[in-house]
């Protein structure tokens, strides 16, 4: 029986813990503060603890399971911030110049983001030689934790600004529940592009085949699903609900004002369709996780793109 080496004993066991409860305290005594003292300097640290916490911790609690070697908390930390980044602002260009109001428009927003998140992974994992499908999966969800963090905060700063002035109960709102809802969005769905990318990939060269193609376009759908699921719950309401008097004001413009029975419908099916769009997520990178061992490679048929050998 080995006896433990003071390196092993002093090493967390499990350190995500340790990072969500230790962001969590500081979140909390920044809101406290930021309330008390109302010192506007605050508000960044505010914004920032409250939209990276959350992702922070899901990309180490993802690190303790990297299937080789490769994967070093440099390079899934780089590639957590310069993916968020480059996908954050290749989006905004993107969806500036190609999007406009349509019934389409959420659709566009999915095939968009999803594809500068694949593009940004694959450019920052270009050296890898050893692409297992699981470092993929890590590697994705740290593209997509970063990209959802970056995001966040836009939106918690967005919040802080109302018509009646600044208001920070907005921003801990805001910061609340997209914090919530993060794991089940841009870090699940890059997740699982990143292990189907992978998976067809070699030690110099990534392969674009059918497979990624359909999860490409699998995970801008449920994207693109997430997104609308406010303005489906509406119309499913009216549909199912709606009076001859709300359908009149909505043709004149105007927006009725709803009963207490479409307010509840409402909240079933928005929140009901999040819920199914997230078990259909969670299951897809469950399957993907659970495929992935390893096996002898062999090359798929699909167009390969060289990257540059490592020495």
């Amino acid at each position: 029986m080995t006896t433990p080496t003071l390196e092993t004993r002093a090493r967390p066991r499990h350190p995500w813990r340790r990072v969500f409860s230790t962001g969590l305290v500081l979140w909390v005594l920044t809101v406290m503060i930021t309330f008390w003292t109302g010192n506007p300097n605050l508000i960044p640290t505010l914004v920032l603890l409250g939209s990276f916490l959350v992702p922070v911790t899901f990309v180490v609690w993802a690190f303790e399971r990297s299937d080789t070697g490769e994967l070093t908390p440099t390079l899934v930390f780089s590639t957590f911030l310069t993916g968020g980044v480059l996908g954050v602002l290749a989006a905004s260009v993107l969806e500036s110049y190609l999007l406009h109001p349509s019934p389409w428009l959420f659709l566009g927003v999915g095939l968009i983001e999803e594809a500068v998140k694949l593009a940004a992974l694959a450019f920052l994992t270009r050296h890898l030689a050893d692409k297992s499908v699981r470092d993929g999966m890590i590697l994705g969800a740290a593209v997509g934790f970063g990209f959802a963090a970056f995001e966040s905060a836009g939106y918690a700063f967005t919040a802080l600004f109302t018509e009646h002035g600044l208001s920070l109960m907005q921003v801990v709102q805001t910061e609340l529940l997209r914090s919530l809802l993060s794991p089940l969005g841009h870090g699940l769905w890059t997740a699982i592009l990143g292990g189907v990318l992978f998976r067809a990939s070699g030690r110099h060269h990534f392969t674009l085949t059918y497979r990624l193609l359909l999860a490409y376009l699998g995970v801008s759908l449920l994207h693109a699903l997430w997104d609308s699921m406010h303005s489906i719950a509406v119309l499913v309401t009216l549909l199912l609900t709606g009076t001859p008097a709300q359908f009149r004001l909505l043709e004149l413009g105007w927006m009725p004002r709803p009963t207490a029975e479409q307010a509840d419908l409402f909240t079933i099916l928005s929140w009901g369709g999040l819920a199914v769009v997230s078990v259909i997520g969670l299951l897809w990178l469950l399957g993907l996780w659970r495929s992935a061992r390893r096996r002898p490679y062999v090359p798929p048929p699909g167009w390969r793109i060289s990257t540059p050998r490592t020495r």
